[in-house]
């Protein structure tokens, strides 16, 4: 889902945002999505339904890309599979403007962008195939030759569509990861004339001037008890008078 203008990562907008659903549906990537589901639809549907034939000596049905049963299979086999894969991817282009994390973004664009490109090699494959087993097709009599043309032909034309959504999945992919690499937070240079960060900024000093507090001296009439000398205790012995020592 491309967006050109606000926000946006992996092609997409951020997450918060309304779905338009007419600006989702003008998209390119939209239109050639849609375009490889219908190319997808036609060829394993004119296989499906006309590209078996019941050859004049046999009672089994064979596939009208020269009797090769394989041929027809692979085709049907891819196209279901392109037709799946491309209802799949158009709810995911819904659901990725509503992914709020980016690693889950990037995981929907990588598989976008595998799968494409895996879809274009193999609708190449497909489509040299079937134009090869056609051209050695002799006896068309009872083929239905519109059916066996329009599956080589939109064969071809899902090669270019599938290669044009590898293209658009790779330009988001390569832009989400661009948007990832910058970084969210930059430090600012040291200053080396500037002692100290201009947050932490020591605010000024003004000292105080101290002034010693005066002591004022005793009254004179009071004596001085620094001068007093210490309390010596003057007790006098007491003698018991009446005290007889034994004689032995």
């Amino acid at each position: 889902m491309e967006e050109t203008g606000g926000g946006s990562a992996y092609g997409a907008a951020l997450a918060g945002g309304g779905f338009d659903f007419l600006k989702f549906v003008r998209q390119p990537q939209t239109i050639v999505r849609l375009l490889s589901w219908i190319f997808a639809v036609v060829v394993f549907a004119c296989i499906t339904t006309e590209g078996y034939i019941n050859p004049v000596h046999s009672a089994e049905a064979k596939c009208i890309f020269n009797q090769n049963d394989s041929a027809c299979q692979y085709a049907v086999g891819i196209g279901v599979i392109a037709f799946l894969a491309c209802v799949a991817f158009l709810v995911l282009d819904i659901y990725l403007p509503f992914m709020s994390n980016a690693q889950e973004r990037k995981y929907a664009v990588m598989a976008d962008l595998a799968f494409s490109g895996v879809w274009t090699f193999l609708w190449f494959v497909c489509f040299c195939l079937l134009a090869s087993q056609w051209s050695r097709t002799h006896d068309v009599r009872s083929i239905p030759e519109d059916a066996a043309r329009a599956s080589i032909t939109f064969s071809f034309f899902s090669i270019a569509t599938w290669g044009i959504l590898t293209y658009f999945a790779f330009g988001r992919f390569r832009r989400g990861v661009n948007d990832g690499a910058i970084p969210t937070y930059t430090e600012p240079p040291p200053d080396h004339h500037t002692p100290y960060p201009p947050t932490y900024a020591p605010t000024s000093y003004n000292p105080t001037t101290y002034n010693p507090t005066t002591y004022t001296p005793y009254p004179s009439g009071i004596p001085d008890l620094s001068q007093q000398p210490a309390f010596t205790p003057n007790i006098q012995p007491q003698v018991d008078s009446g005290y007889q020592p034994p004689n032995y």
